[in-house]
């Protein structure tokens, strides 16, 4: 008779030599296609397009030379929109950049502004910290339908123009990205489309009092510089855009995440009026703070955040070896004159600043910005009161959410989901899992949907529209379901809208993105992209341009007695199509 324990010892071992036959080609596949994914972001930022000769065209600073993509369209990358906010011009707004004498290769996209290095943000770099980019980084794309000069001789028909606002936290992220690639959707909507690099983090979006004493404008004052570079590139846009055949007096703003609370931020912004005429803001927010609260220290009368400026310069100093400790760094500050302390911050390498700015408990991160009520750029007051005030500009504007947002967070949390090797997951208690999803996400569906959406109609603007995004057409990969993992999860509503299935990261795309839902998926986002146009077009979706589909209608449309309102739902014919539903 053999012995028990030997038995169990061969068990083990064999199940042991079955997990490396199967984890082990996964740990390689993974390290190989990441070590690609580094070399190829570097490849193509070194990539040079070769210049198509009919796209040059003249503006107001020189001229620009732009070459042939994808669906019939032109493409010109990297055109500065503002000067480079470096050395004395940090923490300033953002001027016009200087006029060039020859014309500008616009073949590549400019350097994404300093970040930490993220795959989703499309962002990679070999520095040992993980920091990426340039402070030199105010540049923006453009993708239009192919024209050449001739064409754009005759006085034609001017078409609608698309900009986009990049999400990320505004902490990492940039308008080059592949995920934003514009040729899809200018191509097969007759749009023109812009996408644009603004300042990040730290460099976005600071308040402190030395800043503000120096500077040259109430705006310049604000804090809010990452909002003032994007109300910049919109009077680039109304500038320039003709010469890529857009109408200027037909813009849509559009955004993601942070980009679409971007999105709603300028609808408050006074010195934003005038410059685009429909909005739409995916997965955004109304959240922002105070003045005090984004300038004092913690523990202050009226509190600060941690990482807001009293906090920030008295770490600043201590790191610089100036002061011993946090007290005396405050001390410090409070006597220094305020232009020396302005000279002090702006003499801080872009490292000290992200540094500072480092989350110590997710050290790959950064501390998310907020937008600042500063009473110039942005007004004092919450934003959602000055929507039922009617204190935004009246345009007609669409507002989403995706029905699993918060699943994207929520499997990247040890409390909720086990991980080993990047991709083999396992959720420990499914059932709380999707509640702890569905209380949340239900959650961002407020902030993002239907807390502004009511703020707004309260005001008597009517042309307000509603979606909740559904798709979740996702495979089982090495026994992780990740429909049940990641479902219809933040940003995924994204690849439908540009058309180019990539979340930046080849080892995501590889696994969700498969096969066997390439035409359900193409189906979907031809239909999205059909009913984004047509909203940038008309003021109203519609039905996408197709008698087929349903009439989108306005979110308090319902005359429905139990107060429901109405959301436009996007998903696959499988799970029940496009469809109206009142809630």
């Amino acid at each position: 008779m053999r012995d028990e324990g030997a038995e169990r010892e061969v068990v083990r071992r064999r199940w042991r030599w079955l997990g490396v036959a199967v984890v082990l080609p996964v740990i390689l596949i993974s390290i190989g296609i990441v070590a690609r994914w580094r070399v190829g972001l570097r490849k193509d930022e070194s990539k040079v397009e070769i210049a198509d000769v009919s796209s040059v065209r003249l503006l107001g600073l020189g001229s620009v030379v732009g070459y042939a993509a994808p669906y019939e369209t032109h493409a010109w990358l990297g055109i500065p929109y503002a000067a480079p906010p470096v050395g004395a011009l940090r923490w300033r707004a953002p001027t016009p950049p200087e006029a060039w004498a020859d014309t500008l290769d616009a073949l590549t996209a400019g350097s994404p502004c300093v970040q930490l290095e993220s795959r989703l943000g499309g962002v990679a770099t070999e520095d040992p910290d993980g920091i990426a980019g340039s402070e030199d980084c105010l540049y923006l794309n453009v993708w239009a339908p192919r024209m050449d000069p001739d064409e754009m001789a005759v006085e034609r028909a001017r078409l609608p123009v698309m900009v986009w606002i990049h999400g990320g936290g505004n902490t990492v992220g940039h308008g080059g990205a592949a995920m934003y690639d514009g040729a899809r959707l200018a191509g097969t909507q007759e749009v023109v489309v812009v996408s644009f690099n603004y300042r990040l983090g730290p460099f976005g979006w600071f308040s402190h009092p030395a800043l503000r004493a120096l500077a040259a404008s109430p705006e310049e004052a604000s804090g809010n510089f990452g909002t003032l570079d994007q109300i910049r590139a919109l009077e680039w846009v109304r500038s320039n855009i003709r010469e890529f055949g857009g109408d200027p007096d037909n813009v849509t703003i559009f955004g993601e995440s942070a980009g679409a609370t971007d999105v709603l931020s300028l609808l408050v912004s006074a010195p934003a009026k005038g410059l685009f005429h429909r909005a739409i803001a995916q997965s955004g927010s109304t959240r922002s703070v105070s003045r005090a609260a984004a300038e004092n220290a913690l523990d202050a009368p009226v509190p600060g955040r941690p990482h807001g400026s009293a906090e920030i310069v008295a770490s600043l100093l201590e790191r610089a070896g100036i002061v011993p400790d946090r007290e005396a760094a405050r001390r410090y500050a409070e006597d220094l004159p305020e232009a020396d302390l302005a000279d002090f911050l702006r003499g801080r390498s872009a490292r000290e600043l992200i540094e500072a700015f480092r989350d110590p408990d997710r050290p790959e991160t950064i501390a998310a910005p907020m937008l600042i009520r500063d009473g110039s750029v942005l007004p004092e007051d919450d934003w959602l009161d000055a929507f039922r005030a009617g204190r935004f500009h009246p345009v007609p504007v669409i507002l989403g959410s995706n029905r699993d947002e918060m699943k994207l967070f929520l499997s990247q949390d040890p409390r909720f989901v086990r991980r080993r090797f990047r991709f083999l997951y396992g959720i420990r208690d499914p059932r709380d899992y999707a509640r702890k999803a569905r209380i949340e996400s239900d959650r961002w569906r407020d902030r993002a949907v239907r807390n502004p959406a009511a703020a707004m109609t309260a005001s008597g603007h009517a042309d307000v529209f509603a979606y909740r995004f559904d798709w979740d057409e996702l495979p089982r990969f090495l026994g992780v379901d990740f429909a049940d993992l990641l479902g219809a999860a933040h940003g995924f509503e994204i690849p439908f809208v540009f058309g180019n299935f990539t979340l930046g990261d080849p080892i995501l795309d590889r696994i969700l993105f498969v096969d066997e839902t390439r035409e359900t998926r193409e189906a979907l986002s031809d239909r999205m992209r059909n009913y984004w146009a047509r909203f940038a077009r008309r003021g109203r979706p519609g039905r996408g341009g197709s008698a087929e589909l349903p009439e989108w209608e306005p979110w308090a449309a319902s005359d429905d007695s139990k107060g429901r309102s109405t959301f436009l739902v996007f998903d696959s014919e499988s799970d029940g199509g496009i469809r109206l539903v009142r809630e």
